[in-house]
């Protein structure tokens, strides 16, 4: 098994451009592991309250959400080059606000106004490397494998970003680890062109288009609907671990758990992408999440910080594999016309559903501590497994 794995990745690798490519938006791409967590701790250290931090990281998360299929569509009607060029400026201009708000005497509102700003105009980075990544590779088992390498990236960007955070907050202050975070968004853009993956890009201006664009495909709207679920789960994750580690007197070990988190899904995420299933994917999205049930679930019911890690790591095994899946029916259920809107919107479901569950988990950690939300975690990717089993009907639906 392990021979068929590290074959078809060295085939797939060898191909020209490919390594270069991965290599540079893979660090276009850091700000998603570090400036969330950064941006929650710098906020909490500065007003006392994990409510307020929460609010901020869903202001954030919640702004992106809502101008990413605006973006995308301006992407597939005229190309990426000045949606580039003008969130490579306003996203760190208004986050730096933030880092110096305490100096330059900011309220709530304020902060939160940043914050939102800099989601509006967060690099469409992501979204960009997997249209290209769809359009480059036309054979199912190269995309499949594509996607896995890139589920691999993104929570290895959550693994490396957390523990820079973490050891930030070790030696140093939120402030700094906030910084640090800036600076990762600063390069991004600068990076990801560099990458040399816009090569790869096709526009397509001509087709029909609707007004509700991708949304108007039913199989779409059931991949999007779960996907929002799924995003809800890691929310309140991302404010859990961190609660947790503040409560036991370590605030850096929820950047560890986080990190421990991400680890696992690598791992999975790698295994998943170089092995052959015989079941198609619709079919192996409802076991994967409910088989992700049984770690979370046992997370509240453990105040030590050693099980608690060993039982983020089970749970993170099947995260890349299931997003995997995810990426693959937007990337078949998509119009070509759509591509770079489809996974805007799928984004915005992601995003969407991490900032309610920052925002919910923010609350439930003030008030109740870290494992209410634990618990509705558990909860919210059993509902998420229940709505997969939608997915399998995919096809028909279509």
């Amino acid at each position: 098994m392990i021979r068929t794995v590290v074959q078809r990745y060295s085939a797939f690798l060898r191909q020209p451009g490919v390594v270069r490519m991965l290599a540079l938006t893979f660090v276009a791409r850091l700000p998603l592991g570090t400036l969330t967590l950064a941006l929650l701790m710098h906020v909490q250290a500065m007003s006392g309250s994990f409510a307020v931090a929460g609010a901020t990281v869903g202001a954030y998360l919640a702004a992106a959400a809502a101008t990413a299929p605006f973006v995308g569509r301006w992407i597939d009607q005229r190309g990426p080059h000045l949606a580039l060029a003008i969130t490579a400026v306003v996203c760190p201009a208004a986050l730096l606000g933030i880092l110096f708000a305490s100096q330059l005497g900011l309220t709530q509102p304020a902060i939160y106004a940043l914050a939102a700003t800099a989601g509006a105009f967060v690099p469409p980075v992501t979204v960009l490397v997997r249209t290209i990544l769809r359009q480059r590779f036309v054979r199912d088992d190269e995309r499949k494998t594509a996607f896995a390498l890139d589920s691999v990236l993104v929570e290895t960007a959550f693994t490396v970003g957390p523990l820079i955070t973490a050891v930030l907050l070790a030696v140093a202050s939120p402030a700094v680890a906030f910084a640090a975070a800036w600076c990762f968004v600063v390069c991004a853009v600068p990076t990801f062109i560099a990458s040399r993956a816009l090569d790869y890009l096709r526009v397509q201006r001509e087709g029909e288009r609707r007004l509700l664009g991708p949304l108007t495909e039913p199989a779409l709207l059931v991949v999007y609907a779960l996907h929002t679920l799924i995003a809800f789960t890691f929310g309140l994750l991302e404010v859990a671990y961190p609660g947790f580690g503040t409560a036991h007197g370590t605030p850096a070990l929820g950047a560890v758990l986080i990190a421990i988190n991400s680890v696992g899904s690598a791992a999975g995420g790698l295994a998943y992408g170089g092995l052959h299933f015989r079941r198609p994917p619709e079919r192996q999205l409802p076991l994967l999440l409910a088989l992700m049930v049984v770690p979370l679930a046992l997370q509240p019911l453990t105040a030590s910080a050693g099980l608690l890690m060993v039982f983020a790591f089970v749970a993170g095994l099947l995260i890349a594999p299931a997003l995997t899946v995810v990426m693959l029916l937007v990337s078949t259920n998509a119009p070509a016309r759509y591509a770079t809107e489809a996974f805007t919107w799928s984004a915005t479901a992601i995003v969407s559903g991490i900032s309610i569950g920052a925002a919910v988990g923010g609350q439930l950690v003030q008030h109740y501590g870290a494992a209410a939300a634990f618990t509705l975690a558990a909860a919210s990717i059993g509902a998420a497994a229940l709505v997969a089993t939608r997915v399998q009907r995919l096809r028909d639906i279509s």
